[in-house]
C-alpha cells in the first residue's frame, strides 16, 4: 500500500521534522506517515503523506488544537 493521501498543517520554527516525529510517537502511534526529507526553516506549513482517508481524518482531529 502506498501513501496516497496528503495533509498540510501549520507548523513554524526550526526542527519541524523531529518535533512532529516526537509528537506522532506519543499521540498518534497507529498512524503511518511518510515525511518529507526536509522542510525549510522559513516555511510555516508541512505536508505529510498518509495511507488512508481514515488516517488523514484521525490526524486532522488529533492536530486540531495542537501547537507544534
Amino acid at each position: 500500500m502506498t501513501f496516497r493521501y496528503s495533509f498540510t498543517f501549520p507548523i513554524a520554527g526550526p526542527n519541524k521534522l523531529p518535533r512532529f516525529k516526537h509528537w506522532a510517537v506519543e499521540h498518534a502511534p497507529g498512524i503511518e506517515v511518510s515525511l518529507p526529507p526536509q522542510v525549510p526553516v522559513k516555511s510555516e506549513a508541512m505536508t505529510i503523506r498518509l495511507k488512508s482517508v481514515e488516517d488523514r481524518q484521525k490526524l486532522m482531529t488529533l492536530l486540531a488544537d495542537v501547537k507544534l
